[in-house]
């Protein structure tokens, strides 16, 4: 069995079986948390909106933290975005969800790809050195800080040695250009799916119930989160 045939076959099907199982263990334990029981009467509030209102704000920085937009406020935002991009927005990508999913829409040009990549890239670079230079962050980080940065910056890195042709070129041949790449690359994402739900990459999912929960908590005491 040549390696990409082993990296689109069994290793994908079981990377994306361990991502599931692992998403819904960690999804499973997240909702069956004991509630904290809470002696006073809570206040007559609307705590449904208040928990979708807690959720929308807090994506942003709150008015008042900082004096004026930093590096640090706004380099997470750079990656978070250029990350959406190359994943929903990349023709070879796309065209591999059809294959596997069935779903399908319009890819972005090329170069909005190439440079939300090249963004991508030097913002994680960025958060890097930020966790390497700052005390305080150097000191709270740990192994899954960097073992996540690292397979997230593989997966990137892999798939920008990838490109050679305009992406249409890729999509319309199954993404057999240069099959040792595409493996590499393939085993590189297989790495960060079965990584994904024990790490703190789960922060994807687990973002919204702790903003939920805080919405619903502040939202009981009448306090406006």
């Amino acid at each position: 069995m040549q390696l990409l045939d082993l990296a689109r076959g069994p290793l994908l099907a079981a990377s994306v079986l361990i991502f599931l199982a692992g998403l819904a263990w960690r999804t499973l334990g997240l909702l069956r948390r004991p509630a904290a029981h809470l002696q006073s009467a809570p206040r007559r509030v609307h705590v449904q909106g208040a928990v979708w209102r807690t959720v929308l704000r807090h994506m942003l920085p709150r008015a008042g933290t900082r004096p004026s937009p930093t590096l640090a406020t706004i380099n997470p935002y750079l990656y978070h975005l250029g990350l959406a991009l190359i994943v929903f927005g990349y023709a070879p990508h796309i065209a591999f969800l059809h294959r596997h999913l069935g779903v399908n829409w319009p890819a972005l040009p090329d170069w909005v790809m190439y440079l939300a990549a090249g963004v991508t890239i030097v913002s994680l670079l960025v958060a890097l050195a930020m966790r390497l230079m700052d005390p305080t962050l150097r000191r709270i980080s740990g192994a899954d800080d960097y073992i996540s940065w690292g397979l997230l910056f593989l997966v990137i890195f892999t798939g920008m040695a990838l490109i050679g042709q305009p992406s249409a070129h890729y999509a319309s041949r199954l993404y057999s250009a240069d099959p040792t790449r595409l493996a590499i690359h393939l085993m590189a994402l297989e790495l960060l799916l079965v990584w994904f739900p024990f790490g703190k990459l789960f922060h994807t999912v687990s973002w919204f119930f702790g903003r939920a929960q805080f919405g619903a908590f502040m939202a009981r005491r009448g306090v406006r989160a």
